[in-house]
C-alpha cells in the first residue's frame, strides 16, 4: 500500500462502514514523541466523519484525566483514558492502575517501550539503520545517565512476578480492558492466563503481527481459545513489519468474533489518523471480507469493548 504522501482516500463505502467505529490504539499530540495531529483537533475530524471516538495511547503517563477533557470538546466523540506500564510510570505498578481507574481510564497496557522484547531502545543502532522515534528516544534518556531497566513480568523461570498479579488483580476489580503490548511470546501466554484466573474479562492481544511478537497462525488460534481479541494495527502491515496476507490470514484463522481492528497511527509519517478505519476498511474489502463482516470487524468489536 502507499505510503501516506500518495496515500489515495478511503472509500465512501468505506466511510459508511465505519460510522460509529472506536479506533481504541492511536498516538497523538501532546506527546513526548511528534505527532500528526493534536487530540482536540481530532476529536472534531472524528466527529465530522461520525466515529465514536478513540483510546489515546501514550507511552509515558496516564491519558485518563485529559481523556475527561477531550471528551467535551465534540459532540458525540468520547476520548478512551489509558495506562501504559512502562517505567516512567514507574512499570508493574498496581497503585498506578489503581488512580488511573479512578480517573476513569478503560485500558491499560502491558510495557511497550520498555517490555523486554523490544531491544531497540537498548542496542546501539548500526550505521544505516531506521531507529522508531521511541527507540531515538531511549537512547537520549540513556546518554543523559537515567538508566530504564526492562519491565519485567516475569521471573527467570517464567512465572508471574508478585507486582505483575498486583496490576492484574486491580486491573480484575475495576472491569478495565487489558491490553498486551509489546510483551514477547512467553510473557504474552503468561500474562494472560494470569489474567484469566485473577477475573480479568476483556484481553486484547495487541498487534500480534508486530516483530517482537510475530505470533504464528497457530499462537492466535490458541490465544482467541482462551478469549482474547486478537487487535490488528493498520500501522504493522502498513510500514512493512508484517505482510497484509498474514494478517487477514490471522483473521480467518480465529474468527470475526476475535479480531479487533485499530490504527495504531500519529506518527507524521503515517495517513491522516482520522482515516485509519476507513483504510482498514477498504483492505478488508479487497481482500474478500464482506460489509457485515467488515463492520462487525471494526464498528462491532470495538464498541462491545468499551461499552461492556
Amino acid at each position: 500500500m502507499a505510503h501516506a504522501a500518495e496515500a489515495p482516500p478511503p472509500s465512501e463505502r468505506a466511510r459508511a462502514l465505519v460510522e460509529g467505529g472506536y479506533d481504541l490504539h492511536i498516538h497523538v499530540a501532546p506527546d513526548v514523541p511528534r505527532r500528526r495531529i493534536d487530540d482536540v483537533a481530532l476529536a472534531h475530524r472524528f466527529a465530522e466523519l461520525r466515529l465514536a471516538g478513540f483510546g489515546l495511547k501514550s507511552h509515558y503517563t496516564s491519558t485518563a484525566e485529559r481523556a475527561q477533557i477531550v471528551s467535551g470538546v465534540a459532540p458525540g466523540v468520547r476520548a478512551i483514558g489509558t495506562l501504559t506500564l512502562n517505567q516512567a510510570v514507574g512499570g508493574m505498578n498496581a497503585l498506578a492502575v489503581e488512580i488511573a481507574a479512578r480517573e476513569g481510564a478503560r485500558i491499560v497496557w502491558m510495557p511497550t517501550v520498555d517490555s523486554p522484547a523490544e531491544t531497540a531502545g537498548r542496542t546501539e543502532p548500526k550505521p544505516g539503520d531506521k531507529v522508531p522515534l521511541w527507540a531515538s528516544l531511549q537512547h537520549e534518556l540513556h546518554s543523559l545517565g537515567l538508566s530504564i531497566e526492562p519491565v519485567r513480568v516475569t521471573d527467570g523461570d517464567g512465572r508471574l512476578l508478585p507486582e505483575t498479579r498486583d496490576v492484574l488483580r486491580a486491573i480484575a476489580r475495576h472491569g478495565l480492558i487489558l491490553a498486551t503490548a509489546h510483551l514477547g511470546r512467553e510473557d504474552t501466554f503468561a500474562v494472560v492466563d494470569g489474567a484469566l484466573e485473577e477475573g480479568v474479562q476483556h484481553i486484547v492481544v495487541t498487534h500480534p503481527e508486530f516483530p517482537c511478537q510475530d505470533f504464528s497462525i497457530a499462537d492466535q488460534v490458541e490465544l482467541a481459545r482462551r478469549g482474547c481479541w486478537l487487535e490488528r494495527c493498520l500501522s504493522t502491515p502498513w510500514s512493512g513489519k508484517t505482510t497484509w496476507q498474514h494478517v487477514y490470514d490471522g483473521v480467518r484463522a480465529v474468527g470475526v468474533e476475535r479480531s479487533l481492528f485499530s490504527s495504531d497511527f500519529g506518527n507524521p509519517d503515517y495517513p491522516a489518523v482520522e482515516d485509519g478505519l476507513a483504510l482498514w476498511a477498504d483492505g478488508l474489502l479487497g481482500a474478500g471480507f464482506g460489509d457485515d463482516e467488515v463492520r462487525e470487524l471494526i464498528v462491532g468489536q470495538s464498541r462491545r469493548l468499551v461499552e461492556t
